[in-house]
């Protein structure tokens, strides 16, 4: 099976090869392919040399940093990203806020985070989510009053990614408690994570690690000139915001990397008077994965080849549903291969197998998240039988 480029976006990428490779730094890459908790400064780092080198937002416009690509280029971009092990843009900046603020914002407020945001400047986390509204997110409870020039905030949001890092937080917030749908009296705020009466408290994931948290909001006063869009047009921004998040969502480049490791690795475990590599199930699920991945690869470019403008196209539900699986799959797959070993909580040595083994398990856990961010897999299986099957409920 051969996938073939035109004379350009074959120079295009290998272009994006020789960036990724030889102008992010060896070790940088090494740890973030290690894979575990990533590191805040790693990520920092990486997205200031792409933002030096204009390759931070090429899915913004022009004029604030980004590149007048086809979606094949732009899939291209992503796929030598991820196979270089390059951390990718925060997505809560590059993909989420950054977007709606150069949609929606004003001038002001364009000037004022744009390019603060493509550099990392300001850490961007997400307050979509709360205790009762997730799924049905129009079911958001946390309030926000206005008082003269201010909005008075209260009220909780948690599964937030990263929130400990964060400089800022855009939230989706109730201005209209009486409106009469629910989905009418929502607003977009930007809110300081410094501002008084904010509360940051961690939440321990099933792998051990500290990515998500609960933040709390009381009596949280937030300029009424970070209000984004219109009041109430809070809805609109959040159905935006969620086709761009669902951007780059069948990670190939990633999973080819995972499962080539663990090819890798496979080799190396004995078993019997050979390697595990050399069992015959064990090889014959390696081609079924690697087969699989393939076809994802081949739907992805044909996707990309055929969107046109920056619409989210219906297709991304297919990419999103069957890469969340697939990359789910692999990861399940590493665990086996990894085996008892694998169970034991602890921090590796420094030999590559042992590390690999430590983390295996650690990371077949932490990626059970994969068929819930971006859209459940649920969510994704009803978008493609309305609208791309046709059927109707």
């Amino acid at each position: 099976m051969h996938l073939h480029l035109s004379e350009e976006d074959a120079a295009f990428q290998q272009q994006m090869r020789d960036f990724f490779t030889t102008q992010v730094p060896a070790d940088l890459r090494a740890r973030w392919a290690a894979g575990g908790e990533p590191s805040a400064d790693d990520m920092r780092e990486a997205q200031r040399l792409l933002n030096a080198a204009g390759l931070a937002v090429p899915h913004w416009p022009v004029e604030w940093g980004g590149k007048d690509w086809t979606q094949l280029q732009r899939h291209i971009y992503l796929q030598e990203m991820q196979a270089a092990s390059v951390p990718p843009p925060l997505a809560f900046n590059a993909n989420m806020v950054g977007p709606v603020i150069a949609t929606f914002g004003s001038q002001e407020q364009k000037e004022r985070f744009l390019p603060p945001t493509a550099n990392l400047n300001i850490w961007w986390c997400q307050g979509f989510s709360e205790p009762g509204a997730g799924s049905d997110l129009a079911g958001l409870q946390i309030r926000a009053v206005l008082d003269g020039d201010e909005w008075v905030v209260n009220g909780q949001k948690t599964w937030t990614t990263l929130g400990q890092h964060a400089d800022w937080i855009f939230a989706l917030v109730r201005t209209e408690p009486d409106a009469p749908k629910k989905q009418q009296g929502i607003s977009f705020l930007l809110i300081d994570m410094t501002t008084p009466g904010i509360t940051v408290r961690p939440i321990q994931l099933i792998d051990g690690g500290h990515e998500v948290n609960e933040v709390f909001f009381d009596d949280v006063r937030v300029p009424a000139d970070q209000l984004v869009g219109e009041r109430g047009q809070g809805w609109t921004i959040a159905k935006f915001l969620l086709g761009n998040e669902r951007v780059g969502v069948a990670p190939v480049g990633t999973i080819k990397r995972a499962l080539a490791s663990a090819k890798q690795h496979a080799a190396q475990i004995a078993s019997g008077d050979g390697t595990l590599l050399q069992e015959p199930l064990v090889a014959a699920r390696f081609a079924e994965l690697e087969t699989q991945l393939a076809a994802l690869e081949l739907t992805v470019l044909r996707v990309a080849a055929n969107s046109h403008g920056d619409k989210p196209e219906p297709a991304s539900s297919i990419l999103k549903l069957r890469g969340s699986q697939l990359q789910q799959d692999v990861f399940e797959f590493t665990a086996d291969i990894a085996g008892p070993a694998s169970l034991e909580w602890h921090q590796p040595d420094d030999t590559d197998l042992a590390a690999w083994t430590a983390l295996a398990t650690r990371t077949y856990l932490n990626f059970r998240k994969a068929s819930i961010y971006g859209g459940s897999n649920e969510v994704q299986r009803s978008i493609i039988a309305s609208g791309i099957l046709g059927l109707k409920g």
